[in-house]
């Protein structure tokens, strides 16, 4: 199977986990073995949202803090590929067509943002068409989708399937914005609406979880 695992920043950069990133180094090197081919985008977490707000604070344009938060996003694929080895291509996959590349010769490929005004999320979404990915699982902080941000409502209720149509219910931004934190980012569902391309979205704090997704089993949240 090929799929696009993306690892939320809030997971493994928020603070920085080194032992899940070693537990998911184990799953990725697990993955390959069974065959799967796989491709990995990481988030900047709150490492990329300080630098946001550093460069604010400089009166730095949307731009310039976009590029911050893509640098450190591409901080720490450099880490999961260091871990990984010779299983991963050696650089950071700077374009899509780079990741593909990678993906060809038989390597993960582990890469984070692309360029400004476009989230991780979109950067995994563009994969998914490029590569004709069959599936997409998304690690977060939350164990799927909720009919509301559970951070502030004690009542929100996890959502066990649900189409790209109700997911946009959901939405607290509609639009993109340099360090937009939200379960999944409006403009990738756009992206990824036309593409009939199924999405789990996992807690990620379980590694466990992304291999039960793939699977096939009942876990998290399952979008389509």
């Amino acid at each position: 199977m090929r799929v696009i695992l993306r690892i939320g920043g809030s997971v493994v950069a928020s603070p920085i986990n080194t032992e899940l990133i070693s537990k998911y180094a184990e799953l990725l090197k697990t993955l390959k073995t069974q065959g799967h081919e796989i491709v990995v985008v990481v988030g900047g977490g709150t490492l990329a949202r300080e630098f946001i707000s550093i460069a604010k604070n400089l009166a730095l344009d949307e731009q310039a803090q976009d590029e911050l938060a893509i640098s450190v996003s591409r901080v720490f694929a450099q880490l999961f590929i260091k871990k990984l080895g010779a299983l991963s291509c050696s650089t950071v996959p700077l374009t899509v067509d780079e990741a593909a590349k990678c993906l060809s010769k038989g390597q993960i490929a582990v890469m984070g943002g692309l360029k400004p005004g476009m989230t991780t999320d979109s950067v995994a979404a563009l994969i998914v068409e490029r590569v004709g990915a069959d599936l997409l699982v998304k690690g977060t902080d939350q164990d799927g989708v909720y009919n509301k941000d559970p951070r502030k409502h004690p009542d929100a209720v996890k959502l066990d399937r649900l189409s790209f149509d109700d997911l946009a219910n959901v939405f607290s931004e509609s639009k993109h914005t340099a360090g937009i934190h939200q379960i999944i980012d409006p403009e990738a569902i756009k992206l990824l609406k036309h593409k009939r391309v199924k999405i789990v979205v996992v807690n990620g704090f379980k590694p466990e979880n992304i291999l039960a997704a793939i699977n096939g089993e009942n876990v998290g949240t399952v979008i389509t």
